[in-house]
């Protein structure tokens, strides 16, 4: 699948590891069940981690190994379900988390400005077509209005900012 990131296709770094098979050196990504069972060991192995972490798990429990963790993958199951994006938000904006932020699963191009906008960085994408159509549309829009976890300026900022410029 491709892996869109910067509004480019990227070759993904990271390998997905089964919960049976022994972790290798190098980019990991795991379940969040075998993360959670021996975090501190996992996270002392050579190489950057990950966690495929699922919508219905709360993200409050990643805390303790946000600073340690170089992406987290939140899971859209279905297109109808959103819960994905509260997590993002809530990573990004309470929690502070700064590492790789990507989108997986049902990931569309429809819903694409949105995950942006929740604070995704990277998106795992089933069909090549979606993935050139990521890359354009995150380049098509300049200007926001509502502040999320992006942390893009609003165009509300970027005219107060014009505006006390002006009083000095």
């Amino acid at each position: 699948m491709p892996l869109v990131k910067a509004n480019v296709i990227v070759s993904d770094d990271f390998v997905q590891v089964a919960d049976d098979a022994p972790l290798p050196d190098g980019a990991i990504l795991i379940s969040a069940t075998r993360l959670l069972a021996d975090a501190e060991t996992i996270l002392r192995r050579n190489g950057n981690t990950g966690v495929v972490w699922p919508n219905n798990r709360s993200v409050a429990e990643l805390v303790p190994y946000l600073g340690r963790l170089a992406v987290i993958a939140l899971v859209f199951p279905t297109f109808r379900d959103g819960r994905a994006y509260t997590q993002a938000r809530l990573l990004r904006e309470r929690y502070g988390f700064e590492g790789e932020l990507r989108a997986t699963g049902q990931v569309l191009r429809d819903q694409f400005v949105f995950m942006l906008r929740s604070g995704f960085d990277a998106f795992d994408v089933k069909k090549d077509s979606d993935a050139e159509a990521f890359c354009q549309v995150a380049r098509r829009y300049s200007v926001v209005y509502q502040p999320t976890g992006d942390g893009r300026a609003t165009a509300h900022d970027s005219r107060r900012a014009l505006q006390d410029e002006d009083a000095r």
